[in-house]
């Protein structure tokens, strides 16, 4: 055998194996953790974990139990049919045999059966409800009880036993009462690292009231009038909101832009998503699939009198000019939900444009991640919010925007061409 067919083996076996490994490398996006603080004494509390597992053809998760601790597993259910699911605690060794070559051997897992196989590009969207005794985490010094961990996950939230004032986090965190008067803390982690997380909390004295007065806005008639307080002001948590958005911005001389989101339809009977297009811009090509299955869902775009016809309302007056993206799939019965990737390109010259031989972006985000793609041929000059910045697998400069606040961010970016 020559040396050229031996190199052309040896690589073509490499190749393989490290396909191979690439493939056993368990994948997962959207992972959300909430902390329930139980009685101080037992130096224990509940995890309630969601996470979805990307890995195609896979039917199983596996959750790392962190050593240190002592663990019991309450329940592990599908997000997508809100049915219970198969599960057992394994060795590495027993996962590495299942298909996580990964596994540690000295580590110890929990093997989820998953309710499918994930789909190609899909999702497996599970929820896992566990709970640890750590004294190294949880403890009491004097009447102060601490919660002091290191957090992975980049969405978190953390609620105090009943009856806790909050008076000390280390990181910044939204804080909000809970339906049963509790205090949680949550956040989101922009930073490639763990956060070192340390809070403190002390025992009250007086009850915890919840608030009784009617939700209430004031505003001038087309908005909040900044000059008045936001009487009884009710905000969803940020940590926990799971919408995803990714633009690929096509040559800005188009004026156009590639985007897909991701969001999860939760309510009961509810069978469409709805989506509005913004003034000013014209969405195009719209395809949307359920995550969770892989099944392809029914589009329409539908502008004017048209939207009401199917039967449409809209938070706002339907004019000949509002146009609608209607996507429409089953209706949800009780206990389940739906994870849908909307893809459409949007054609907006008002907000992106070559301005001066400078490409020019100026467009706000409501959504807590969002994330820009560079076109081919350009380099960043400008963000003037914050936004963490790489390369895909393509070469393309890639703006990643993680938004813990309530409110819209006004994203304005700028680049040039480089010489080709």
């Amino acid at each position: 055998m020559s040396i050229k067919h031996t190199s052309a083996t040896a690589l073509l076996f490499f190749l393989l194996l490290f396909s191979f490994y690439l493939q056993a490398q368990q994948t997962q996006t959207d992972s959300y953790t909430q902390y329930e603080l139980l009685a101080p004494d037992t130096q224990s509390f509940r995890i309630v974990y969601d996470v979805s597992g990307t890995t195609s053809g896979a039917k199983y998760y596996w959750n790392t139990l962190r050593k240190g601790s002592e663990h019991t597993v309450n329940k592990v259910w599908d997000l997508f049919s809100g049915k219970t699911l198969v599960w057992e605690i394994v060795d590495g060794k027993t996962a590495a045999q299942n298909g996580l070559a990964n596994a540690f051997e000295d580590t110890d897992y929990l093997q989820v059966t998953l309710a499918r196989p994930i789909p190609n590009g899909g999702q497996a969207r599970i929820r896992i409800d566990k709970t640890y005794k750590d004294p190294a985490s949880y403890f009491s010094e004097g009447n102060t009880i601490v919660f002091s961990r290191s957090l992975g996950i980049k969405r978190n939230s953390i609620i105090l036993p009943a009856g806790y004032e909050l008076t000390h986090c280390n990181y910044p965190s939204q804080v909000q009462l809970t339906d049963d008067a509790r205090i949680k803390v949550s956040f989101l982690n922009r930073d490639a690292q763990a956060v070192p997380l340390a809070i403190k909390a002390t025992k009250l004295t007086s009850k915890i009231e919840l608030p009784q007065e009617e939700s209430y806005v004031p505003t001038n008639g087309s908005g909040r009038d900044a000059s008045k307080a936001r009487l009884g002001w009710q905000f969803n948590e940020r940590a926990f909101q799971n919408r995803d958005i990714v633009y690929f911005l096509q040559q800005p001389e188009t004026h156009s832009f590639l985007l897909y989101h991701d969001y999860t339809e939760t309510r009961p009977g509810i069978d469409r998503y709805i989506n509005v297009v913004r003034p000013g811009s014209k969405a195009s090509k719209p395809s949307a699939i359920i995550l969770d299955t892989g099944e392809e869902l029914k589009v329409e775009t539908l502008k004017g009198e048209a939207i009401s016809k199917r039967g449409i309302t809209i938070n706002s007056e339907i004019t000949p000019e509002t146009e609608v993206v209607a996507i429409w799939y089953d209706p949800l019965k009780e206990g389940e939900t739906k994870r849908l990737r909307i893809t459409e390109t949007y054609t907006d010259a008002n907000r992106y444009m070559v301005y001066k031989n400078q490409l020019v972006w100026d467009r706000s985000f409501g959504r807590n991640r969002n994330t820009v793609v560079l076109p081919f041929g350009w380099f960043l000059t400008t963000s003037s919010i914050p936004a963490i910045i790489s390369q895909n697998e393509d070469g393309l400069t890639t703006l990643r925007f993680v938004n813990d606040r309530p409110d819209l961010i006004d994203v304005y970016i700028k680049a040039q061409r480089k010489n080709q």
